[in-house]
Order: C-alpha cells, then sequence, then structure tokens
C-alpha cells in the first residue's frame, strides 16, 4: 500500500486528461492525523517551478495536511497564470478537505514551459479528494509518473510504526536532487525537529548521490508526513536509519529505470582525504560522457576514469591510483593492472572502485551508461 501502508494516511489517483496518453496524471495524499508535522527538501536549483515555489513557503510552518501532485506539465515558466495554476490547486484541495491553503503542498512534473489546463486539473483535484481511499496508494503512484516505465514503491516497519513511500524519475537524475518527486509517509510521533533532521540526512546519502546525466530538476520534492497514528515515538537514530533505508530503497528504483540505461553503475571513491573529495571524484566520473558510453560499450576503459578524477581538486598522488572494474583492478599505482579482458560488463550492475590512496574517508555515487535509447527519449520528449 506504498503511502497509505501506516496509519493515517489516505491517497487516491485519477485521470484528468493532461497527458495526452490519458494515462492517470492526478495524485492526492492525506494525512489525517492526529499529527501535522511535515518535512521536506526542495530542489536547489535556482530556475525553480511555481509548484516549489509555493510548496517551500508551505513548509515553512514544518506542517502539511495534503500533498496534490500532477504529471503532464511542470507548471515551470509559466508567469503568473502558472502561479495562479498552484494557487488555485491548493485553495481547491483545502475546500475539499476542510483545511487551509497554507497546509497543502503542491508537486508537478512534465515538460517545462506550458500552461497546465486549469479546467481539466481542478477537475481532477475534485475527482481525487472523491476516490480517496486507504488503499489508494499504488493508484497515487501510478499517477505521478512521466517517462518512468513503472511506478516506484516501499515499504519499511519499525516496532509498532511504519513508513511507506513513492517515488518518480527516470531521467535529469542529478544531485539536489534527482529529478524526481517523492512522498513519504510515517504514523511514528516525531517532533518536527526530528524529522527535519532524518529526511536531510536520508537525501544526503541516498537521492542527492544519484547522478544519472548531470542534468538538475527546477521541479525536484522531497515530502514526509507524520501522521502520529501509531502513538509510538522511536529513538532519532532508528528513525533516522528506516527512513535512509527507505530512500535508499526508492533512489536504486529511480536508477533502475532511468532512461534508456543498459548498466546500472556504482562508483565507489574510497581512501579520500574528505568525504568531499571522494564525492568530486565520484561525480566527476559519473558525469563523463565518455566514461558512460565506454560502459554502455562494454570497454573498462579505465583511462577516461583516471582523466575525469583529474579535472577536481581533491587531494591524491596520480601516479598513485588504483581502478578496478566489478573487482577487477585493471590499475594499480597509476599503471596497467589486470588484463582488462577479465573485466565481464555483459550483466547490468557494474561497480567501478577508485582508490585514491590520501586518507580514510569514502563516498558512493549511483549512475548508468549513456546509450542511444537515452538520446532517442530525450531528443523526443516535448513530441
Amino acid at each position: 500500500m506504498t503511502v497509505t501502508a501506516p496509519q493515517g494516511f489516505r491517497a487516491s489517483g485519477v485521470t484528468a486528461g493532461l497527458k495526452p496518453s490519458g494515462k492517470p496524471d492526478v495524485a492526492l495524499v492525506v494525512n489525517d492525523g492526529p499529527s501535522d508535522v511535515a518535512a521536506a527538501v526542495f530542489t536547489t536549483n535556482r530556475c525553480k517551478a511555481n509548484p516549489v515555489l509555493w510548496s517551500e513557503q508551505v513548509m515553512r510552518s514544518r506542517r502539511a495536511r495534503a500533498v496534490v501532485l500532477n504529471s503532464g506539465g511542470a507548471n515551470c515558466y509559466t508567469g503568473p497564470q502558472g502561479f495562479q495554476t498552484t494557487h488555485a490547486s491548493a485553495e481547491l484541495v483545502a475546500d475539499k478537505l476542510t483545511i487551509g491553503a497554507g497546509e497543502v503542498v503542491v508537486c508537478s512534473t512534465g515538460l517545462i514551459g506550458e500552461q497546465l489546463e486549469s479546467d481539466k486539473l481542478s477537475a481532477g483535484i475534485a475527482a481525487a479528494a472523491e476516490w480517496l481511499s486507504a488503499d489508494g496508494g499504488p493508484a497515487a503512484a501510478e499517477a505521478i509518473m512521466t517517462t518512468d516505465t513503472r511506478s516506484k514503491q516501499a515499504v519499511r516497519s519499525g516496532e509498532g510504526w511504519t513508513l511507506g513511500g513513492m517515488a518518480k524519475g527516470a531521467g535529469m537524475l542529478a544531485p539536489a536532487l534527482a529529478t524526481m518527486l517523492v512522498v513519504l509517509t510515517t504514523d511514528a510521533a516525531v517532533d518536527a525537529d526530528t524529522a527535519d533532521r532524518a529526511l536531510r540526512e536520508a537525501c544526503r546519502l541516498t537521492f542527492d548521490r544519484l547522478d544519472s546525466d548531470g542534468c538538475m530538476s527546477t521541479n525536484d520534492t522531497v515530502l514526509l508526513m507524520c501522521s502520529g497514528a501509531s502513538g509510538v515515538t522511536p529513538d532519532e537514530a532508528t528513525f533516522t536509519e528506516l527512513v535512509r533505508d527507505l530512500c535508499h530503497d526508492l533512489a536504486q528504483q529511480l536508477l533502475g529505470d532511468a532512461e534508456g540505461a543498459d548498466h546500472d553503475i556504482t562508483i565507489e571513491v574510497v581512501n579520500a582525504a574528505s568525504e568531499q573529495d571522494a564525492l568530486d571524484v565520484g561525480r566527476a566520473i559519473a558525469r563523463s560522457n565518455l566514461f558512460k558510453c565506454a560502459v554502455f560499450g562494454k570497454d573498462p576503459n579505465w583511462g577516461r576514469i583516471l582523466a575525469s578524477a583529474g579535472t577536481t581538486n581533491a587531494e591524491f598522488e596520480p601516479g598513485e591510483l588504483d581502478v578496478a572494474f566489478n573487482g577487477v583492478w585493471v590499475c594499480r599505482g597509476g599503471e596497467p593492472g589486470e588484463p582488462r579482458e577479465k573485466v565481464d560488463l555483459t550483466g547490468r550492475a557494474v561497480s567501478v572502485t577508485v582508490d585514491l590512496k590520501a586518507g580514510g574517508e569514502s563516498a558512493t555515487i549511483w549512475t548508468n551508461d549513456l546509450t542511444n535509447a537515452y538520446v532517442h527519449e530525450n531528443s523526443a520528449y516535448s513530441t
């Protein structure tokens, strides 16, 4: 039941006609309480969509009773009319649920620069409010899909409390955040500070480390709503770890559905002088089109990895680096190591390890290869 697995939540997903495909495109998730604690993380892109601008203001209170989401249009760079559409959406949800518009988070996803059809959206929201159900999580997860080939859902259970989640995203996956909408729910009784710290730590170690194609979106939102309906207050460390585990699951589902990808690539940078150095090197590799094309061609070209590492300011000696593909150390001390013919890249999962030999810190970045299908998908997106 995903987002409706925890007590105190209802959800729905309906077809409003925003998508030419006629597939579901409006979702609503409602927190029936007793608590309305919430936390959120948004894109760090300076160019933000109208729903993000609205929702950032809503979340200043660190409380939310509902989130309404639409696919079929990003509502970004749509001017005052677009912001009014966002505002009107929150007002309509509030009216249907007898709450305040300031308690409603709004999310949109789709093509930038196109006005949403407000009449269709309003009718969809009204229908979504009518169809709210404790079993409505899967329908909501389906309604937020764009180029996704499947919905992303996950549940985790604590001692007497539950976490649920849904996500969408299949392209423009890059740090801070990925191109995605994520709604997390829990019936744990936690305060706003705990929820905020847990969500930010989870995002830092999961969604922020997805780097599919280096492109950052304008609409990214991760929302955590806490109903408190279980009456159980877990200790903060336990709560944080379970939120992180749930987010990792959803992040890996996003990666596995990356547009056109043939390989899921885990890049682990070890023995760095700092975690930031490890992240910088990992991200430089993940954003190298040459490296990604090599993996697509099943070529363990470790020279492209070292060339990418050298573009960073990370502390290391260039002539001492080690590199492994799928556990085969093809580079040792900046020189050829084991024969690259030993590396088998026919499977979907690929691991790359880079040893900087500069300290004791490490970090992991997740990316995918660059394929013909990715180019086709994104060249034809607006049509």
